[in-house]
């Protein structure tokens, strides 16, 4: 398991900087299950989590609604049949912040519980 589920997401603001690419790229060693991309421009990590049915499908996307709401950091999720579609990104920063990998490694953590 990553140490990035053991820290928690500090406060963002609109000036804080984007995480920079050498700490990023060391950072997605420990969530490797999860690719960059970018969308309108904006940097983020998105990983798609498969599952057999939908209602567990919605289980787990209201298991990450729950942890986001706990931090006060929220992704874009796809619900479909079988499987989430995760996005996280810092949308103060339109960019990738270290939050967006300790959210990644713990919703990594969800999926295995």
């Amino acid at each position: 398991m990553s140490s990035l589920t053991e820290q928690s997401c500090e406060a963002c603001r609109a000036d804080a900087p984007k995480i920079a690419d050498s700490e990023k790229h060391d950072l997605l060693d420990e969530v490797p299950d999860w690719q960059l991309i970018e969308l309108e421009g904006e940097e983020q990590l998105q990983r798609v989590f498969r599952f057999r049915n939908f209602a567990e499908a919605l289980a787990f996307t209201n298991k990450i609604g729950e942890l986001a709401e706990a931090e006060g950091h929220h992704p874009a999720m796809l619900l479909e049949w079988g499987k989430v579609t995760v996005r996280w990104w810092t949308h103060k920063i339109g960019g990738l912040h270290r939050n967006d990998f300790i959210m990644s490694a713990r919703t990594d953590a969800a999926y295995q519980n």
